[in-house]
């Protein structure tokens, strides 16, 4: 009687066992499909950033003298969205559009009629909206992040992460210079 009682102790035991890893194995992928999917709904706000961008600058450039650049940076920005492939690349895509709708704001603050004018407004506002948006899913990527990194950090599920390689994920960290004017050399 006393085996049998063992046998099914022991036999609990391996299930439990067997139970966390695949209860854990999933969690891990869980989370992983989920910064994927937010990262990609970053990177559609992203597309609809430039593309306000580009429309911005047809508006503003009446008003400044724009080069080249700016509307080809913008233009080959939007087209390198759909192949961005990590945190990092999302990033650095979002700095440079950041700093490009931060010199257009720049020469808006210099020409108050343009501020005025409906279809610069109506523009702004959807890119605050945009803004907005991009701020909602940056945070909900890196409260992902955050969790996924904390299971392949902590005992037992880092047992589980070791097994199947599940490596750390990168957090988004856009560089935000709020005190500082933007610059306006085009």
């Amino acid at each position: 009687m006393l085996g049998i009682i063992i046998a099914v102790v022991v036999v609990i035991i391996v299930l439990a066992l067997i139970g966390f890893f695949i209860s854990s194995y999933n969690g891990f992928l869980k989370l992983k499909n989920g910064a994927e999917s937010t990262l990609a709904q970053i990177k559609v706000a992203l597309k609809k950033r430039l593309d306000m961008i580009s429309q911005l600058v047809d508006s503003v450039k009446s008003y400044a003298d724009f080069e080249k650049e700016t509307l080809q940076s913008v233009t080959e920005m939007r087209s390198r969205v759909g192949q961005l492939k990590d945190a990092a690349e999302v990033t650095q895509v979002s700095n440079q559009s950041r700093k490009i709708l931060d010199n257009i704001i720049a020469v808006m603050e210099n020409y108050p009629d343009l501020k005025a004018q409906k279809n610069v407004e109506e523009l702004m506002a959807a890119i605050r909206q945009i803004e907005d948006e991009i701020a909602r899913h940056r945070y909900t990527y890196n409260n992902i992040v955050q969790d996924y990194n904390t299971r392949t950090d902590v005992i037992p599920s880092s047992f589980v992460a070791n097994m199947f390689h599940f490596k750390k994920l990168e957090y988004l960290e856009f560089e935000e210079e709020i005190t500082k004017r933007p610059d306006t050399k085009w």
